[in-house]
């Protein structure tokens, strides 16, 4: 397996003399409205479409020869070569020393993919077909639970990206959802949302998905136990044994085979991840079991499909026609070179409610890095500050400082144009889409012209008011309109996003596909656990003196 170390020429971006360009370009004074009223057909160039997504960029702070010098930029850190190792498997998660694998996980049956002489895809197809068996069985009533009773609910266990990817997508497509069966997800160490959920179900009646891709991780692991323990309250009095709640209620999605079995799992049950498949990139492989017992295993591969035609358009189109690599450029513009530190995920569509969580986790978790792939330290800005909301909750929470406040934030605007448009329509709701799509439009136009945006006659209305009603405009956004919501676009959209990151990451010169800075504070956790075991006495100096207070207050009221 080749490492895109040694593949790609070791040269500092930072010393490229596109860099510099960009760096004096930044400079200059950028106005929104002057570009705007420059050129009448800024909208049409600074826009494109790929399958359903229509991507207009022409409110970034930009103009033609800054998007020229971005691109010339990509070409010095050779983007296309570390396109290429991505989807080939080439070791581009050099820290780990493996491949990033996940678009891998939406090839078609028929695609072959040789990694160190093995064709995985083969392996995942059939990794999907234990999918599709499991799912069936759960769907069509056949799986049961100790007491003979067909399954009515699942609860996912996971964290990160095995609690957010599903939670993300099955929420986005539950109108394609056709079963009655319920999916719920948990995630929180400290229980609360498991108690909750565990008041509502009927431990005969709910199968226990426990995904983790080490099957070691803590949070997961306590939610388990926990699930665990309600089943057995219940089955002992109804004379089931611990093997057939283990063997009826628990699925297991790992890489670690051995500590599946040993927790209790049944072989049957237990669905495979691979070392090359990231957390945060894991929703297309065996993760995605609760998206395909809630929408259907047809549904599941239209996502994967929908992934997929954005990974081709990835490695095939020019820079300037490919959506992930000016998504990413114009991220890398804002944050490095206009010092844009800080970006907001605005969809208007409720569907996507945790879309924006889930992008936080992929960006700021993939590059929220200050070392290069090579060890040295870097002095640039890389990964903005991220978070979201839906755009009609947003507007009555942040988007005050979006106006008025005193930071530069990118965002982007995420839209669904077809929805209610069915062969029964409800003109009621189709008026409450026009109508978030219009408010939709609005913000972006206003964060981008201020005051300006306004009408003239609306103007001496609005010259006459106080200064508490200026808006200074000049935010620099993009908006992306998706034809419809459906799986395959939902695919689309967020193989966008994984690729933009990886564009990001390319020109940076980081690894996104690691994540050691989440590791130590996992590791000292168990060193003050055990600190909580013991007295004040015993453990007093062991850590800094806030820490030791810390601890101290919760002995006291514990």
């Amino acid at each position: 397996m080749v490492d895109i170390k040694d593949d790609i020429s070791y040269h500092s971006a930072r010393c490229s003399e596109y860099w510099q360009q960009l760096q004096t370009l930044a400079k200059q004074p950028w106005s929104l409205a002057q570009l705007f009223a420059q050129d009448d057909s800024r909208a049409a160039r600074f826009s494109m479409q790929a399958g359903a997504l229509y991507m207009d960029y022409s409110k970034q702070c930009m103009d033609e020869q800054v998007l020229a010098t971005l691109f010339q930029l990509a070409e010095s850190c050779e983007l296309s070569t570390r396109i290429d190792a991505l989807m080939q498997g080439a070791l581009v998660n050099t820290s780990e020393e493996r491949a990033a694998l996940h678009t891998a996980l939406r090839l078609p049956e028929t695609a072959t993919l040789q990694v160190e002489n093995q064709n995985i895809v083969a392996d995942v197809h059939h990794s999907l077909a234990q999918v599709a068996r499991l799912s069936e069985r759960v769907r069509s009533g056949t799986w049961r639970g100790f007491s003979g009773k067909a399954i009515t609910d699942v609860v996912n266990i996971g964290v990160g990206g095995s609690d957010l990817g599903p939670l993300m997508a099955t929420t986005a497509l539950d109108e394609w959802a056709d079963t009655e069966i319920e999916v719920h997800f948990v995630s929180n160490m400290d229980g609360t949302q498991l108690d909750n959920l565990l008041k509502h179900l009927n431990p005969e009646t709910t199968l226990f998905i426990i995904s983790s891709k080490s099957f070691g991780t803590v949070d997961t692991l306590s939610n388990a136990k926990t699930a665990l323990s309600w089943l057995l309250a219940t089955a002992k009095l109804r004379a089931g044994t611990e093997d057939s709640v283990l063997r009826r209620h628990f699925i297991g999605i790992s890489a670690n085979s051995e500590k599946m079995s040993a927790w209790g799992i049944h072989p049957e049950h237990q669905l495979q991840l691979w070392e090359w498949v990231g957390g945060r990139f894991s929703l297309w492989s065996a993760i995605g079991l609760a998206i395909a017992i809630r929408i259907g295993m047809s549904g599941f591969k239209e996502l994967l499909a929908g992934a997929h035609s954005m990974d081709e358009h990835f490695a095939q189109a020019d820079f300037s026609d490919n959506l992930p690599v000016l998504l990413g450029l114009l991220a890398v513009w804002n944050s490095t070179f206009l010092q844009v530190n800080a970006h907001t995920v605005l969809p208007y569509d409720g569907r996507l409610s945790y879309l924006p969580s889930y992008l936080t986790q992929l960006e700021m978790e993939s590059n929220g890095k200050s070392v290069t792939q090579h060890g040295d330290h870097i002095d640039y800005d890389t990964c903005p500050i991220l978070w979201g909301e839906i755009g009609s909750n947003a507007q009555h929470a942040f988007y005050q400082l979006l106006h008025q406040g005193t930071q530069q934030v990118s965002c982007d605007f995420i839209a669904c144009v077809r929805r209610y448009s069915g062969e029964v329509k409800n003109a009621s709701l189709q008026q409450q889409h026009e109508l978030s799509l219009a408010n939709c439009l609005a913000q972006s136009r206003v964060l981008a012209f201020g005051n300006a945006a306004l009408q003239e006659s609306e103007v001496q209305v609005a010259s006459a008011a106080d200064k508490y009603k200026y808006y200074r405009g000049n935010q620099p956004s993009t908006t992306l309109l998706i034809d419809e919501l459906t799986p395959h676009s939902l695919g689309a959209l967020i193989s966008l996003y994984e690729h933009k990151v990886y564009v990001m990451a390319s020109i940076w010169d980081i690894n996104p596909f690691d994540q050691w800075g989440v590791e130590m504070g996992k590791q000292m956790a168990e060193s003050v656990h055990q600190a909580m075991q013991h007295t004040q006495q015993e453990s007093q100096g062991q850590f800094d003196t806030s820490t030791d207070q810390l601890l101290q207050r919760i002995r006291q009221l514990s």
